[in-house]
Protein backbone atom coordinates (compact mmCIF):
# COMPACT_ATOMS: atom_id res chain seq x y z
CA UNK A 1 0.00 0.00 0.00
CA UNK A 2 2.82 2.64 -1.14
CA UNK A 3 0.18 4.53 -2.97
CA UNK A 4 -2.12 6.72 -0.78
CA UNK A 5 -2.76 10.10 -2.13
CA UNK A 6 -5.18 11.33 1.91
CA UNK A 7 -4.02 12.73 5.15
CA UNK A 8 -1.19 10.98 5.85
CA UNK A 9 0.34 10.98 9.47
CA UNK A 10 3.68 10.22 10.08
CA UNK A 11 5.83 9.82 13.16
CA UNK A 12 9.55 9.73 13.58
CA UNK A 13 11.51 8.05 16.15
CA UNK A 14 14.41 10.36 16.19
CA UNK A 15 18.20 9.77 17.47
CA UNK A 16 21.56 11.15 16.65
CA UNK A 17 22.63 9.28 13.98
CA UNK A 18 19.33 7.16 12.57
CA UNK A 19 16.23 7.88 12.61
CA UNK A 20 13.11 5.54 11.79
CA UNK A 21 9.74 7.07 9.78
CA UNK A 22 6.58 5.04 10.25
CA UNK A 23 3.62 6.50 8.21
CA UNK A 24 -0.29 6.33 8.60
CA UNK A 25 -3.38 6.98 7.13
CA UNK A 26 -6.48 8.69 8.90
CA UNK A 27 -7.80 5.00 9.80
CA UNK A 28 -4.58 3.85 11.00
CA UNK A 29 -3.52 1.38 8.31
CA UNK A 30 0.56 1.54 7.43
CA UNK A 31 1.23 3.18 4.50
CA UNK A 32 4.86 1.14 2.88
CA UNK A 33 7.31 -0.45 5.33
CA UNK A 34 9.26 1.76 7.65
CA UNK A 35 12.01 3.32 6.94
CA UNK A 36 15.29 3.94 8.65
CA UNK A 37 17.56 7.20 7.33
CA UNK A 38 20.74 8.62 8.43
CA UNK A 39 20.50 11.45 9.51
CA UNK A 40 21.05 13.94 6.97
CA UNK A 41 18.57 17.08 5.65
CA UNK A 42 18.87 15.79 2.24
CA UNK A 43 17.71 12.37 3.01
CA UNK A 44 14.69 13.57 5.48
CA UNK A 45 13.47 16.36 2.71
CA UNK A 46 13.95 13.38 0.21
CA UNK A 47 11.68 11.06 2.56
CA UNK A 48 9.26 14.37 2.93
CA UNK A 49 8.52 15.28 -0.61
CA UNK A 50 6.97 11.20 -0.69
CA UNK A 51 4.44 11.40 1.63
CA UNK A 52 2.33 13.77 -0.16
CA UNK A 53 0.51 17.53 0.60
CA UNK A 54 0.76 18.91 3.84
CA UNK A 55 1.63 15.54 6.00
CA UNK A 56 1.27 16.01 10.46
CA UNK A 57 4.69 14.67 11.44
CA UNK A 58 5.38 13.91 14.80
CA UNK A 59 9.13 13.96 16.47
CA UNK A 60 9.86 13.43 20.22
CA UNK A 61 11.14 15.90 22.13
CA UNK A 62 14.68 14.88 22.13
CA UNK A 63 18.36 15.95 21.82
CA UNK A 64 18.94 17.68 18.21
CA UNK A 65 15.61 17.63 17.07
CA UNK A 66 15.44 21.77 15.30
CA UNK A 67 17.13 20.75 12.29
CA UNK A 68 14.63 18.15 11.66
CA UNK A 69 11.68 20.28 12.25
CA UNK A 70 12.93 22.93 10.36
CA UNK A 71 13.39 20.69 7.34
CA UNK A 72 10.07 19.21 7.56
CA UNK A 73 8.48 22.91 7.99
CA UNK A 74 10.13 24.04 4.81
CA UNK A 75 9.25 21.13 3.03
CA UNK A 76 5.51 21.79 3.50
CA UNK A 77 4.42 19.55 6.44
CA UNK A 78 3.10 20.45 9.54
CA UNK A 79 5.61 19.62 12.64
CA UNK A 80 4.30 18.64 15.99
CA UNK A 81 6.46 18.21 19.01
CA UNK A 82 5.53 15.40 21.28
CA UNK A 83 5.94 16.33 24.99
CA UNK A 84 8.85 13.73 26.84
CA UNK A 85 6.87 12.96 29.75
CA UNK A 86 3.48 12.90 28.05
CA UNK A 87 4.74 10.10 25.85
CA UNK A 88 6.87 8.17 28.74
CA UNK A 89 4.33 5.83 29.08
CA UNK A 90 6.23 4.19 25.64
CA UNK A 91 8.42 2.95 28.33
CA UNK A 92 6.22 0.69 30.03
CA UNK A 93 5.44 -1.45 26.90
CA UNK A 94 6.48 -4.99 26.61
CA UNK A 95 7.38 -4.71 23.21
CA UNK A 96 10.08 -1.80 22.77
CA UNK A 97 11.65 -0.51 19.35
CA UNK A 98 12.27 2.45 17.59
CA UNK A 99 9.83 1.15 14.83
CA UNK A 100 6.93 0.77 17.67
CA UNK A 101 8.12 4.02 18.81
CA UNK A 102 8.05 6.07 15.35
CA UNK A 103 4.27 3.96 14.98
CA UNK A 104 2.52 5.23 18.36
CA UNK A 105 3.96 8.69 17.66
CA UNK A 106 1.95 8.62 14.69
CA UNK A 107 -1.24 6.77 16.04
CA UNK A 108 -1.29 9.18 19.15
CA UNK A 109 -1.44 12.46 17.03
CA UNK A 110 -3.66 10.73 14.31
CA UNK A 111 -5.99 10.35 17.57
CA UNK A 112 -5.76 13.69 18.28
CA UNK A 113 -4.07 12.61 21.75
CA UNK A 114 -0.53 13.81 21.30
CA UNK A 115 0.84 15.34 24.44
CA UNK A 116 2.63 18.13 22.43
CA UNK A 117 5.35 20.31 23.42
CA UNK A 118 5.84 24.21 22.26
CA UNK A 119 8.10 24.25 19.06
CA UNK A 120 10.24 27.33 19.22
CA UNK A 121 10.96 29.66 16.60
CA UNK A 122 14.58 29.80 15.30
CA UNK A 123 15.00 33.07 16.39
CA UNK A 124 13.99 31.96 20.04
CA UNK A 125 15.98 29.17 20.01
CA UNK A 126 18.92 30.83 19.17
CA UNK A 127 18.41 33.41 22.46
CA UNK A 128 17.72 30.53 24.62
CA UNK A 129 20.96 28.67 23.22
CA UNK A 130 22.87 32.21 24.18
CA UNK A 131 21.26 31.96 27.78
CA UNK A 132 22.20 28.74 28.43
CA UNK A 133 25.67 29.04 27.85
CA UNK A 134 25.55 32.25 30.07
CA UNK A 135 24.32 30.24 32.43
CA UNK A 136 26.45 27.38 32.40
CA UNK A 137 29.24 30.07 32.44
CA UNK A 138 28.05 31.42 35.69
CA UNK A 139 27.54 27.92 37.42
CA UNK A 140 31.48 27.05 36.16
CA UNK A 141 33.04 30.52 37.15
CA UNK A 142 30.61 30.06 40.63
CA UNK A 143 31.74 26.54 41.36
CA UNK A 144 35.62 27.95 40.87
CA UNK A 145 35.21 30.13 42.88
CA UNK A 146 34.47 28.58 45.95
CA UNK A 147 37.15 26.03 45.61
CA UNK A 148 39.63 28.63 46.24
Amino acid sequence: MDEYDGRQYVGIDLHRRRSVIVRMTSDGRRVGPPVRIDNDPFDLAEQVASWGESPEVVLEATYGWYWAADVLVEAGATVHLAHPLGVKGFAYRRVKNDERDAADLADVLRMGRLPEAWIAPPQVRGRSAIAASWSRCARGSRRRSMRY
